[in-house]
């Protein structure tokens, strides 16, 4: 094979590998416009609807405080767990944007709180992460909420996290009737980031989602 055609061969391979690039970066950029939407609705049809609600339910319970005590008591009972549900979608939604607990770098902590805001019964093993990058720990956040919200309900979702060499590895496992749903934005982040993503069946029909994540980068 002449130097000219083994030269046009790499090229035309430099070439593929930057169209590729360009996708995914297209893509990653996409996919967070698609999220900053949807927490837009999730603001105005959620917790704004919410508030409002709470402002005429809150008029409603002064009027009735001279001549109706009772009333004005129930409503403002009823007023307070509102307030409560409104606090815990505003964790919720502080969360997908940025974890609180993602600067003290402990991931394990993260990973239950996300489950336990999710509602989802989960097994979290964490044996790395403390010393990882916000990159890599916001990606692992980010894989581990996508099998929350696909899993929801009583499905029970594991994840464990182990430092190998020089890479940080993860594997998420549940039940998920989506489980072949390709998570292309999850994959072009980690890939941005020098990792790979696996979703594979376990036996007995199970999700998993195992991914690699060089440190040190």
């Amino acid at each position: 094979m002449e130097a000219r055609e083994v030269e046009g061969q790499e090229l035309e391979r430099l070439r593929g590998e930057l169209d590729e690039l360009r996708a995914s970066r297209r893509r990653l950029i996409e996919a967070a416009d698609a999220e900053r939407r949807a927490i837009e609705r999730d603001l105005h049809d959620g917790l704004n609807q919410r508030l409002v609600a709470l402002a005429v339910s809150l008029q409603l319970a002064r009027r009735a405080a001279a001549t109706d005590p009772a009333t004005a008591l129930n409503a403002f009972e009823e007023m307070a767990r509102e307030v409560r549900q409104a606090l815990d979608e505003t964790a919720r939604l502080a969360q997908r944007i940025h974890p609180p607990t993602l600067e003290a770098g402990d991931l394990g902590a993260l990973l239950r709180s996300a489950a336990t805001s999710a509602g989802v019964p989960a097994a979290v093993d964490v044996s790395a992460g403390s010393g990882a990058s916000p990159d890599l720990v916001m990606t692992i956040h980010l894989c581990w909420l996508d099998a929350l919200a696909r899993a929801g309900g009583d499905r029970r979702v594991t994840i464990e996290v182990h430092e190998r060499s020089d890479a940080l590895t993860f594997a998420i496992e549940s039940d998920d009737a989506e489980w072949d749903a390709s998570p292309q934005a999850l994959r072009d982040r980690v890939e941005a980031l020098g990792g790979t993503l696996d979703v594979t069946s376990t036996p007995g029909g199970r999700r998993r989602v195992s991914g690699s994540l060089p440190v040190g980068r």
